[in-house]
């Protein structure tokens, strides 16, 4: 599931757009080479399924016609219902050993037949509560969810040679580019258009995720059933782009509301992390994706959560050529693209 160690791109196919990102690693560090998106129409992608492959499959192409890249290897990630993540103890045992057994033991806490998924797994390291014991991270996908997107690749003329997880490709990105971090338990908080994804961990490594199903479609939603409006009236008026003769308290009220409503599940999960390892506690939280540039989420996510909140910029600690590309423009949209980023940091032959 999880695919010579060579650079590779980056794509993410997102809710309402497809994301590119091409990195080059030297020992000073990664290079930023190509970064670009394109939309997708409503609907293309919905829940993280591809219901519209062709424009799926168009917009893939025209971004690598557009960006002249010829390398035809390339990873994505997925994420959703079909997608289950598990922290797990075991008893000690060898890598081959594990191999040997891991389809036995994904059964306990896998909601799906076995024979249904692709599953990876990683050893994180000894179980601190119990010296005979092993924590692993399980990952399990419905393969039929992976086959679309595998499928869409090689309809683009692509080759899709790794799988990632969305959580963890943002987490791929933290650990490669923010190593002055001093804080021990971080959140990573990835706010998209469909769903919020938390990954807390602790010392570089994973140790609780969940996936909350608000995202900013969740503003648009609102928006309409308050006011009567379209989908398209909807985001022009979130946006701020078009008025339409409302009152911007009343909007500016609504949308508040909406942010309000997506703080209380972040601090959820949190609360939830924290009653769970032994009141452990995250120490900072970095967020990215579309909505963390929402008006007011940064300030109220850190109200909220009584914690320092950073917008997660994969590309601030890069080389990012001032020939190349207009640095105030990167920066303005660096949140849409740290799973992107994240993937792109990812070599052929790399395991979770």
């Amino acid at each position: 599931m999880f695919g010579s160690k060579k650079d590779i791109v980056g794509i993410d196919i997102g809710a309402s757009a497809v994301k590119l990102v091409q990195l080059h690693e030297s020992k000073s560090g990664f290079q930023l080479l190509r970064l670009d998106r394109e939309p997708l129409p409503p609907e293309a992608v919905v829940d993280s399924s591809i219901m519209d492959s062709s424009a799926v499959v168009m917009a893939i192409r025209d971004l690598m016609l557009r960006n002249n890249i010829k390398s035809s290897d390339v990873a994505t990630s997925v994420s959703g219902h079909s997608v289950i993540i598990r922290k797990i103890s075991l008893a000690l045992m060898t890598e081959d050993e594990l191999e040997s057994s891991i389809q036995w033991e994904a059964e306990q806490y896998i909601p799906f037949e076995m024979s249904e998924v692709f599953l990876d797994y990683y050893i994180l390291g000894p179980d601190p509560n119990d010296q005979g014991q092993m924590e692993v991270i399980l990952v399990a996908a419905k393969k039929d969810f992976v086959d679309e997107y595998i499928a869409t690749f090689k309809e683009s003329g692509l080759n899709p040679v790794l799988v990632d997880v969305d959580c963890f490709a943002i987490e791929n990105i933290y650990c490669s580019v923010y190593e002055d971090e001093t804080a021990n338990i971080v959140a990573l908080v990835d706010m998209g258009a469909s769903g919020i994804q938390v990954n807390v961990i602790k010392n570089n490594v994973s140790v609780f995720t969940r996936e909350i199903q608000l995202g900013g479609n969740s503003y648009n939603e609102e928006l309409q059933k308050r006011f009567g409006i379209d989908s398209e009236s909807a985001e022009s008026l979130k946006l701020g782009l078009d008025s339409l003769s409302i009152d911007s308290e009343t909007v500016q009220e609504a949308l508040q509301g909406v942010t309000d409503n997506l703080v209380q599940e972040v601090r959820r999960s949190l609360d939830f992390f924290s009653a769970t390892f032994a009141d452990e506690r995250v120490e900072k939280v970095y967020v990215t994706g579309g909505v963390s540039l929402t008006p007011n989420v940064l300030t109220s996510l850190a109200e909220g959560l009584d914690t320092a909140v950073e917008i997660l910029d994969p590309f601030s600690r890069m080389a990012v050529s001032e020939k190349d590309f207009d640095l105030d423009f990167v920066k303005s949209v660096a949140p849409f693209f740290s799973v992107a980023a994240g993937l792109a940091t990812r070599k052929l032959g790399d395991k979770l």
